[in-house]
Order: structure tokens, then sequence, then C-alpha cells
């Protein structure tokens, strides 16, 4: 598909990791921050807008998505270090940053190799894992709005929190970011990301589509825990389960629809907290026009 090129009816199944969902209205695949500036102060992106990483924590629903989806996994994909910096820009995959950083000889960045997704979607949502946010490590970032300008902003305009990050200025979308991560040593780095790598292989159902952690852990507890004393491992609407591996993570068996999906997750909803009296909140975003019910 043309990059920088703004496209019309387009599936989305081949652009999010559950292999699910309807068609974007509008869709951009743009690798240049200069184009799509120029594209939005000329008023070419049709609102509303839904930016997409790896789309590995989304579920597209059925019905697809109006306005204008932009793709920032291969688009925005500069990454190099700078006066003890690293800058990312939003497309470039979370384990991409882990490497490079590590390569750089420096430490703690090992953790963004177990997030399967892009820089971007990983601040909209202070992604982490293994007791590591993205906001731990974000020095500044740089944003576009609606008009085409682009504004760098301090970590104080924005309110951080476990998996969410409310921005004090509406109507901005992450460019890129810079990263501060402390000096480390290479080899020891390296060797990390791969004890992790290979750890979340263990653990995780990553031979089918699925979309990470359905659910945030709630304080003092582990959803997937919650979810399997519930019984619900194993669980099946359509062509969505709940995985056998790990019960946090829902599957697509090859024929789920959105709705299944999304089934599974109320479901999984109802029975935690009817059984343990604990509402799980989900770490996955649901976005488009809901068919069926």
């Amino acid at each position: 598909m043309d990059k920088n090129t703004i496209h019309h009816d387009v599936e989305l199944q081949d652009f999010n990791s559950w292999k699910v969902g309807g068609r974007a209205e509008q869709f951009l695949i743009c690798d240049e921050k200069e184009i799509l500036a120029s594209l939005m102060r000329r008023k070419k992106i049709k609102l509303p807008i839904t930016f997409v990483g790896l789309g590995s924590n989304l579920l597209v629903r059925d019905g697809g998505i109006k306005g204008t989806v932009i793709v920032m996994h291969g688009g925005l994909r500069k990454i190099n270090g700078d006066d003890g910096l690293i800058y990312s820009e939003a497309g470039v995959s979370c384990s991409k940053l882990s490497k490079f950083s590590a390569k750089k000889g420096l430490a703690d960045s090992a953790f963004f190799s177990g997030i399967p997704g892009t820089i971007g979607g990983a601040l909209a949502m202070n992604a982490g894992c293994y007791g590591s946010e993205t906001w731990d490590y974000v020095s500044k970032v740089l944003i576009i709005n609606l008009n085409g300008d682009q504004v760098e902003r301090n970590k104080s305009d924005f309110d951080i929190s476990y998996r969410q990050v409310i921005n004090k200025n509406k109507d901005e979308f992450f460019l890129a970011a810079w990263f501060k991560f402390p000096k480390g040593n290479k080899e020891q780095s390296e060797k990390r990301i791969k004890e992790l790598l290979a750890h979340r292989k263990e653990t995780q159902p990553l031979n089918w589509p699925t979309a990470g952690s359905t659910f945030r852990n709630p304080k003092g507890n582990f959803a997937a825990r919650l979810i399997e004393d519930c019984g619900l491992k194993g669980y099946k609407i359509g062509g969505a389960q709940v995985s056998e591996k790990h019960a946090n993570f829902i599957i697509n068996l090859g024929n789920a629809s959105a709705l299944d999906i999304e089934k599974v997750i109320t479901y999984i909803q109802k029975v935690v907290f009817e059984q343990k009296k604990i509402q799980l909140l989900r770490e996955i975003r649901i976005i488009g026009e809901k068919i069926g019910s």
C-alpha cells in the first residue's frame, strides 16, 4: 500500500494483532512528520483521527472506524542517540528501542522488549511490564495537533498513572519521544533482553492472534490469577477463547469476530465481579462501530 497517500475503505484486519474488525473510512501510513503536518494544515485528514501502531493493544469493532486511521508502524521509524538521550519516533517498535538502547550500553530498557507495540502506543497508555513503565524513562515528547503544529511537551504536561496518560492539552497526538536510560553494561543489558523474551515465549500464547494482556492488574492482585480462579481458562464464544496458557489473554482461534472477543471480555468481567467482588478494568482499547449485540 502506498505511503503518504490517503486511502479509502481499507480493511483493518491486517493492521491489528487480533486480526478482526471492519474498515477504515480513510486510511494513511505516513513516514514523514512534515507530510502529516501538511495534510493536517490543509484539512485533508477527516476527523476523528485514530492513531494505530502495531494494533497490538486494540480491539477494532466489526463496524469499522469513521474518520481517518493513521498507522504509525511502517511510517515514523527514526531512532538515534543524542546527548545521552534516545530519540525515537512513534512508529518504532518497543522491541527495537530496547535493543538499540542496550547496544548503546544503557540499562533498564529491557522491559520494552516485552511490549508488543510501538512507541506511540506505549506513550499513549503508559505501557509496561516486569515492574517498569514507559513514562518512567520519558524526558520529553513531540506532539502534533489538529492544526499541524509540532510542539515539544514536557512530562509535566501529562497526568500519568498506571496504564493511563491524560494530556492536559486536547487534540494532540504523539509523534516521537526522547528517553533517558541510566548507563549500564552492553552485554548485561542484551542478556536481560534475551531472558525476558524467553520468559514471554514460555508463558504467553504468542502463536495465536491476541492483543496481549486484556485487563489491568488490580492493586495487590493479578488479573490472570483471578480469571483462572474463576474457572474461565478455555472459556469460548464463537472463535474467541480465553487462553489455556495465560488467562489474561484472549485468542482468536481463526474465525473470531470482534463481537465474539468483546462478549468474552464482558463475560470475564461479570464472572470475576460476581465471584471475587473485583471489577477488572480493560488494558486493551476498544474502538470503532459496533455491529450486533
